[in-house]
């Protein structure tokens, strides 16, 4: 079995950044929140009351993969508890071990985590990505390390599958949608002149890491009258409690190469954003906005199919529309899929065992009365 070096402080990382890259570049359907760069923005603004425990597996100056987990206090009905899980905090769809070995890299990480000292209420391990520690094998090594997964389901994702060509996905639309599709476009260009912008640096490795700042400040000025303006939920790009959060990532991920920033305009203004980030050919939706007063021009549909083709034409591979908002995205999805957890309670932790009395109690309720089928 591998050896696995803990590391409990962000400075410590810094020796393993050329490593994390190339093992991210190796990482199946790998993103930008799986990078050193975002954890290093995310640990400077969300620290508080959290751990760092960021698992190196393998040698050190080769791992084999790395695990970053962070043990967080959280709020529940029975108080404070403080749980062991990945650092994604729900900023994307999917996580998991970095590295092209990630279930060899998982089953260290549990093994360390349960002979060293367990301060944690409960393991969950949440966003299960869709290859490699898929649900069925976080399950299958966690019941190998000697825990119990409760598997349950977190949320769910839109996701286009960009198999084919533009075409190609056009053909799998009924004709009502692709007549949908030409108003839309007949509609936008009847009122001016209609372009997509879309901006990808290649990072500062080619030279190509500017942020372009007064992109980001268009797409937060669109977010802000937008309903998003409204929201309180301190999560929309132009939220006060998260601006320093969101110009941090988006120089991070222009330097890094992640970022893809999509602006719509009509007549050079623009109308409607899309703020994502990519890797390898997979494209994740962080926020989507439009400005209110061109909805008769159904804009963050114009810009969705423009986008779209885009990608295609660039060889993406994946474009996830990301969480929320459900019913709008489903126009465009090639599916549905849902975003799984796997609970483990410590059994000698008090509050982790009226946890898993509460999460049974919960499945006897569900088995015995089933929802009824759509």
């Amino acid at each position: 079995m591998w050896d696995v070096l803990e590391i409990n402080e962000m400075a410590d990382l810094e020796p393993y950044r050329p490593a994390w890259r190339k093992l991210l570049e190796k990482t199946p359907q790998a993103s930008f929140f799986q990078s050193l760069d975002w954890l290093e923005c995310y640990w400077r603004h969300f620290q508080k009351d959290q751990r760092l425990r960021v698992l190196i597996v393998g040698p050190p100056e080769r791992p084999i993969g790395i695990v970053p987990l962070v043990e967080r206090t959280e709020i529940r009905k029975i108080g404070k508890i403080r749980v062991l899980t990945y650092p994604l905090d729900d900023w994307g769809s999917f996580y998991g071990p970095i590295s092209n070995q990630p279930l060899e890299a998982l089953y260290a990480a549990l093994l360390h985590v349960k002979k060293t000292r367990q301060s944690w209420d409960m393991v969950d391990l949440r966003w299960h990505p869709e290859e490699g520690c898929d649900t069925a094998e976080t399950d299958r090594l966690m019941q190998l390390a000697d825990m119990h997964p409760r598997r349950s389901q977190r949320a769910e994702t839109c996701l286009i599958d960009l198999i084919g060509d533009w075409n190609a996905y056009l053909s799998l639309r009924n004709s009502k949608w692709r007549n949908n599709l030409q108003r839309w476009l007949r509609r936008a260009h009847e009122a001016g002149e209609v372009r997509l912008e879309r901006y990808r640096p290649l990072g500062s490795a080619a030279s190509d890491g500017e942020p372009c700042w007064n992109l980001l400040d268009e797409c937060q000025r669109l977010a802000a009258v937008s309903w998003q303006g409204s929201s309180t939920t301190g999560t929309t790009i132009s939220h006060h409690t998260i601006t320093d959060f969101i110009r941090d990532t988006h120089q991070a991920a222009a330097a890094g190469g992640f970022l893809d920033l999509n602006l719509l305009r009509l007549n050079e203004q623009p109308i409607a954003f899309a703020y994502n980030y990519h890797f390898q050919g997979q494209v994740y939706g962080m926020r989507v906005g439009f400005d209110p007063e061109f909805t008769r021009l159904t804009p963050g549909n114009v810009l969705y199919a423009l986008a779209i083709e885009d990608c295609y034409a660039r060889g993406d591979v994946r474009y996830d529309l990301g969480a929320g908002s459900l019913e709008i995205k489903r126009y465009f999805q090639s599916r549905i899929a849902p975003i799984y957890q796997s609970t483990h309670y410590r059994s000698r932790a008090v509050k982790g065992q009226i946890l898993r009395l509460r999460a049974n109690l919960v499945d006897w309720w569900q088995e015995k009365n089933p929802a009824p089928a759509e």
